[in-house]
This record gives C-alpha cells, sequence and structure tokens, in this order.
C-alpha cells in the first residue's frame, strides 16, 4: 500500500473556495467509489492550511484521484489559492492500529 501526503496553505480569502472544491472530489468519489483507495482531508486548526492524505493499494497501480474530473478542477488553481504551494511526501508505514 502506498501513502502520500501532501500539505498546503491557501490564501485565507480562498480558503472556502478550496474547500468547496475538495467537497466536489468526494462527492465524485462517493459516485465512482475507486477500490483500493482511501482519502482524508484535515484543515489545521489555522482554517487554511490542508492536509490530504491518500492511501491506495499497490494493487491498483497508479493513484487513482488525477484521474477524476473534480480532481483535475481543484488542482487547475491551487497555485494561485496558495500563500504556501502543496509539498507531497510519500510516506512508508512503520506501524498501524485501527480499533
Amino acid at each position: 500500500m502506498r501513502h502520500l501526503i501532501v500539505q498546503y496553505t491557501v490564501k485565507p480569502d480562498r480558503a472556502a473556495e478550496n474547500q468547496q472544491l475538495i467537497e466536489r472530489v468526494f462527492e465524485e468519489l462517493r459516485r465512482t467509489t475507486p477500490a483500493g483507495l482511501h482519502y482524508e482531508v484535515f484543515t489545521q486548526p489555522n482554517g487554511i492550511t490542508f492536509v490530504h492524505v491518500a492511501s491506495f493499494d499497490d494493487a491498483i497501480g497508479e493513484n487513482p484521484l488525477p484521474k477524476l474530473p473534480a480532481f483535475q478542477a481543484f488542482q487547475a488553481g491551487i497555485q494561485d489559492r496558495c500563500d504556501i504551494p502543496p509539498a507531497a511526501t510519500d510516506l512508508t508505514a512503520v506501524a498501524a492500529y485501527r480499533a
């Protein structure tokens, strides 16, 4: 399983727009239900720093998110919405627990 984390900070006046675009991605995910994907988005307490965490099975090959039209629309203006641009990091799992 691959794990990817992306963090960025949007301009304060663009936070609501960014959140709406994210919500559209999740609407499309609920409609298309891509197999082997786990995706979450968080904000830090400042309300303008977003953290995306995606995990996907190696069996599906590549990350399915970039193929979604809603995700493409989200990415289209990300540089203009940001004060601090997105930084992506691949993560390696050391241990996990699920209750």
